[in-house]
């Protein structure tokens, strides 16, 4: 399994027709950048957009590109982008068909990100999360409740979520990554949907505006609380020189050792 420390939390959109935010969303303070020619473009402009992106390019920057989804007239000019210095990676939406992946792949993407938005990308969801070069999942969650007729966003999405943690689980790749909360100004919100998001395995979110960076990025952050109790564990597993050894009454094994050293790896970063 992978680690869940160091990879990346907070996913930032810039729209692709708007080139002059994108080096302001680069220095926002997410982890990735996500530069948008699907939904954020609208269709008279894609094509002013896909140029505007491959003139910014540069391996100084590294970003992730959301193309426009393989059953677009778009898709095809698009892969060109794929493999240009500074793209970090491809996040393909309404991702189905391990076959589109592949094209991707194909076109040079150093990793693939299928965006998880309907009723056919879930069930497929386990030979997508398998695709060499797929980083890790997202879930489109807007779109899949318009695609599966689901009115909530809560506890109406918990299986699909679930299922989702444990098909990358599965696969050995990243814990996948979180759909967008539409409200900008909901602080309150933006946490309690990021805590959910980590209490089922998510590891990570995605973000529609600066604001919301600073709120994601500290509710998967450890709590102090997490900190004070890793810290614990490693002091004592490393006094125990390898021996059985009890913390507040508990037996400290190796999974525990594990999760403690996620967690100071995790506090680090800071």
């Amino acid at each position: 399994m992978p680690s869940t420390s160091l990879i990346a939390r907070s996913y930032l959109f810039v729209p692709g027709n708007r080139p002059e935010r994108f080096d302001k969303a680069c220095v926002a303070g997410a982890d990735a950048v996500i530069i948008d020619l699907e939904d954020a473009v609208p269709p008279a402009d894609k094509n002013n957009a896909r140029a505007a992106i491959a003139s910014w390019l540069s391996p100084d920057r590294n970003v992730l590109i959301r193309l426009n989804s393989a059953d677009t007239e778009w898709f095809a000019a698009d892969l060109s982008l794929c493999g240009k210095a500074g793209v970090a990676g491809i996040v393909l939406p309404k991702a189905e068909r391990t076959e589109d992946l592949e094209r991707v792949t194909a076109q040079g993407a150093k990793a693939v990100l299928p965006l998880i938005e309907t009723a056919q990308g879930f069930a497929h969801a386990g030979a997508l999360s398998k695709v060499a070069g797929v980083q890790r999942l997202m879930f489109g969650s807007i779109d899949f409740q318009l695609d599966m007729g689901i009115d909530g966003e809560g506890e109406e999405l918990l299986y699909f979520r679930s299922q989702l943690v444990l098909l990358s689980r599965l696969a050995g790749i990243q814990p996948p990554v979180d759909g967008v909360t539409v409200a900008i100004d909901d602080a309150a919100q933006l946490r309690a949907d990021t805590l959910r998001a980590r209490r089922l395995g998510f590891g990570g979110k995605l973000c529609i505006h600066p604001r919301q960076l600073p709120v994601v990025g500290d509710a998967f952050y450890p709590s102090a609380d997490d900190i004070a109790w890793a810290e614990r564990v490693l002091e004592a597993a490393s006094r125990a020189n390898g021996a059985a050894v009890a913390l507040d009454g508990k037996m400290i094994d190796l999974p525990v050792i594990r999760k403690a050293q996620d967690i100071a790896a995790e506090a680090a970063r800071r």
